[in-house]
């Protein structure tokens, strides 16, 4: 299986600082999980708004806020979206909103760390989400506009999302580690 990378990254805005907002239609907020420990599912947030103060000079100031409406999750599956959605996981009607708010940023070259308080079903606990710049560019429409990809992985149960399932020939129905994956794309205020 060949791996055809994208294009190189367009890179032509010198100093990115300044204050942005996700652009949500060039966005994702993705996840993994494996499910039965064969196979994994994946699945996104449909909705979701954020902003981000980029401070090169001193990125210890610069600041990330996102809020992502629990009940968006898409799996592709309704009836599996159905079950995230209940007090088995996410418990939406009580807990609509998930939220990060960046508590220490870091950088190295074109390598950020994002460490912040996520907020899951009313319990809040660190994480740290290692982002790489993708790019910089006036787009058609004028816009200054910053790309992003960034991983993490957590601990469900260190957020109280512990239902599971035994299987008979060991393991659990849904892991523990779920992978996060972000595709982001800002524009300029």
């Amino acid at each position: 299986m060949t791996n055809t990378p994208f294009e190189p990254a367009t890179t032509v805005i010198e100093d990115i600082a300044g204050d942005y907002t996700i652009d949500v239609a060039h966005s994702r907020l993705g996840f993994s999980a494996r499910h039965a420990m064969v196979t994994t599912v994946r699945g996104a947030f449909k909705e979701f708004e954020g902003t981000a103060h980029v401070d090169t000079a001193n990125p210890a100031a610069s600041k990330v806020e996102l809020t992502i409406k629990a009940d968006s999750i898409d799996t592709g599956v309704a009836d599996r979206d159905a079950h995230l959605r209940s007090a088995d996981f996410f418990e939406t009607e009580s807990h609509p909103e998930i939220t990060f708010t960046s508590t220490e940023v870091e950088r190295d070259g074109d390598d950020w760390t994002i460490t912040g308080d996520l907020t899951i079903n009313g319990t809040t606990k660190p994480i740290a989400v290692e982002f790489e710049s993708t790019g910089s560019a006036r787009d058609p429409f004028g816009n200054v506009r910053i790309g992003f990809e960034g991983h993490a992985a957590l601990s469900r149960k260190d957020w109280g999302l512990t239902w599971n399932a035994a299987l008979e020939t060991g393991g659990f129905l849904v892991s523990d580690k779920i992978k996060l994956d972000f595709d982001i794309s800002a524009i300029q205020r």
